[in-house]
């Protein structure tokens, strides 16, 4: 089933870039791209027009988050019906930043998946264990809670693309081996196939991130189970591109 799910690249641009910054990335953006790949950037929400109306038509374009209503008194918030009124389709959603930074919890995370998917969009849940976690042999643990949070709330998996990252390798330099990354992709995958059904568990894309670059793409992308990549800071440089055609 590997080869009937399309491989999907995001770039997740986080607290960086300006309107020159974006100019940049979007001219190399323009490729050659493959194909066989979906991409899709994640900007900041007060560019998030300038980035479409910018980028490539064939590019998706993604907020880095979204509230769990579509409007009152949430100073500072975004709904996914300003998202898709700013012509864009995605959204990142439970990013460890917002879980270990901002203190999300798995509830309220799931709350905001389900509403996201409520009003149309297409959702990049991320899930991941922290060091002491992964130390403490609790990955299995950790992840598999933070999926059965989010299963009540996800009404349509077909615009769901899970993103696990560990979080001891974002940014840190630290990757996951693609043999550590593949045995977590495969017993998500039999998580999904126990929990949820075998069709969501063989048509759900489960993409890795933690410093992804242009080095160990190619290794990660051989995998059975990883399904594409969730990329930070490589994102805002050329080398992304050699990210996105890692299975070219």
């Amino acid at each position: 089933m590997a080869n009937q799910r399309k491989f999907f690249v995001g770039g997740n641009w986080k607290l960086n870039g300006d309107k020159a910054a974006i100019d940049g990335i979007v001219t190399f953006m323009k490729g050659p791209l493959s194909a066989d790949t979906e991409v899709v950037v994640g900007c900041p929400q007060c560019y998030l027009m300038y980035t479409r109306e910018k980028m490539p038509a064939n590019i998706g374009v993604a907020a880095q988050n979204c509230y769990k209503t579509a409007k009152g008194a949430f100073t500072g918030e975004i709904a996914p019906a300003m998202i898709k009124d700013c012509g864009c389709q995605w959204v990142i959603l439970g990013h460890s930043e917002r879980r270990h930074v901002f203190g999300e919890s798995d509830q309220l995370i799931s709350e905001k998946v389900g509403h996201a998917l409520e009003a149309g969009l297409k959702v990049i849940p991320c899930i991941g264990e922290k060091l002491d976690e992964r130390e403490s042999n609790r990955t299995e643990e950790v992840v598999f809670a933070q999926m059965k949070a989010l299963v009540p709330n996800i009404t349509d998996w077909s615009r769901v693309v899970i993103a696990y990252e560990p979080v001891w390798a974002i940014g840190t330099g630290k990757t996951a081996s693609p043999q550590q990354a593949q045995d977590v992709h495969a017993k998500l995958r039999k998580w999904l196939r126990d929990n949820v059904s075998a069709k969501v568990a063989d048509s759900t894309r489960i993409i890795y991130g933690g410093s992804v670059s242009a080095g160990n793409c190619k290794e990660l992308a051989k995998t059975g189970d990883i399904d594409g990549f969730l990329v930070g800071g490589a994102s805002l440089k050329p080398d992304f591109v050699q990210i996105i055609n890692a299975r070219a």
